[in-house]
């Protein structure tokens, strides 16, 4: 058994379980390897955001909490290779990057059969350069967006002028393979799309962003007819 069907095997002998707990020694016993390769398989799960806890001690052992747990996943071969070509574009420039290769790595956990082998196939064909990108500035666009807070940020627009904006940010326009903070801007007072390659520093603050309404601030721009993706909508409230 390879480390990955192994971490997947593990969560669910853990679920299994659960709410009882098992030791490492019964889990090492089960999958027939060391004790240690167990402590890192089971550390490696917590690091990728399984909820795996431990509970130390002499009758203490290893659960899970199997609500928060994905069941094993029966993709088909096309959905699962759309998901290997899709988390491939989840470069660093792209906003919740780091949290689209902890997704990924839950799902390549619970994903079974034919659909795995040719995702796993897929990927291993996959190449990409290196994007331009500034990690500080997408965790804080990002951290700005699931907070609901402030921005602060400087920017520099397509004549190449650099100026730093106060902005309450709305939401996310993709375009063309590009990714646009829209927002409301205190220094212009209007609202303003903010590609995120060329926001060269950002900060998050505390104060909370007032509420804008994403489709009124696109009114009258070039992006005035963007349309939710249509492989969204099933995560989407209804409009």
């Amino acid at each position: 058994m390879n480390r990955t069907a192994r971490l997947y095997a593990l969560v669910e002998e853990l679920r299994a379980a659960a709410p009882r707990q098992r030791t490492v020694a019964s889990l090492a016993a089960r999958f027939e390897v060391s004790t240690r390769t167990v402590q890192r398989d089971l550390q490696t799960l917590m690091e990728t955001g399984v909820p795996v806890r431990t509970t130390p001690g002499r009758g203490g052992g290893w659960t899970i909490d199997s609500r928060a747990t994905l069941p094993p996943m029966r993709f088909t071969v096309e959905e699962a290779s759309a998901l290997a070509a899709a988390l491939a574009a989840a470069d660093a420039s792209t906003p919740y990057a780091g949290a689209a290769r902890t997704a990924a790595q839950k799902i390549a956990a619970t994903m079974t059969g034919p659909a795995s082998a040719e995702a796993r196939k897929l990927a291993a064909r996959i190449v990409s350069l290196p994007p331009r990108a500034v990690s500080g500035v997408r965790a804080a666009v990002d951290h700005a967006l699931t907070t609901d807070t402030v921005l602060r940020l400087s920017y520099v627009d397509a004549a190449g002028r650099e100026s730093d904006r106060l902005v309450e940010p709305a939401g996310l326009l993709t375009a063309d393979g590009r990714w646009y903070l829209i927002a409301w801007c205190r220094t212009r007072r209007a609202g303003r799309g903010f590609r995120l390659d060329r926001i060269t520093a950002a900060a998050p603050t505390t104060e909370r962003a007032r509420a804008h309404d994403l489709a009124e601030l696109l009114r009258g721009s070039s992006a005035a007819d963007a349309v939710r993706p249509a492989t969204l909508a099933p995560l989407a409230p209804p409009p």
